[in-house]
């Protein structure tokens, strides 16, 4: 099953202005590293969510999406497919507009049931490979 037309992958992507990385470090060979510098030079608010909830580029982390104190608008999963249906019931439970989960990443259950709580849903790709694949004007 594929989670994700154009159309959500391109309101996603120019319609949000804050994302909530999940699994996102001080790492920098880790791949959520470099895609949140992705978002964030076109145009993204970047909020770090993981255990340790280490400050990244300036962007004060938290351990869980529970704790961020304001409105998410897109919940990046970076974390295995068998921890993602967590993280997904989690963006749910937050009112977050939608929930992305990376490349490799799947869960259609927990895609079922981000969908029928109204969210957003793009699974198993990236923004990095969408942008220019739809045309996006956003810098690489």
């Amino acid at each position: 099953m594929r989670y994700g037309d154009d159309a959500t992958i391109r309101r996603l992507m120019t319609d949000t202005a804050v994302w909530a990385v999940v699994g996102l470090s001080n790492d920098t060979r880790r791949t959520a590293s470099s895609i949140a510098d992705y978002l964030r030079r076109n145009g993204k608010r970047v909020v770090p969510v993981h255990p340790s909830a280490p400050t990244v580029a300036g962007e004060r982390g938290y351990a869980t999406l529970a704790d961020i104190p304001f409105p998410v608008d897109v919940v990046d999963v970076f974390v295995r497919s068998e921890l993602a249906g967590a993280v997904v019931d989690d963006a749910v439970k937050i009112g977050a507009g939608g929930v992305w989960l990376q490349l490799g990443v799947r869960d259609d259950a927990a895609a079922v049931r981000a969908e029928e709580a109204g969210l957003a849903v793009v699974m198993d790709t990236c923004p990095a490979m969408e942008a220019p694949r739809l045309g996006l004007p956003w810098t690489r």
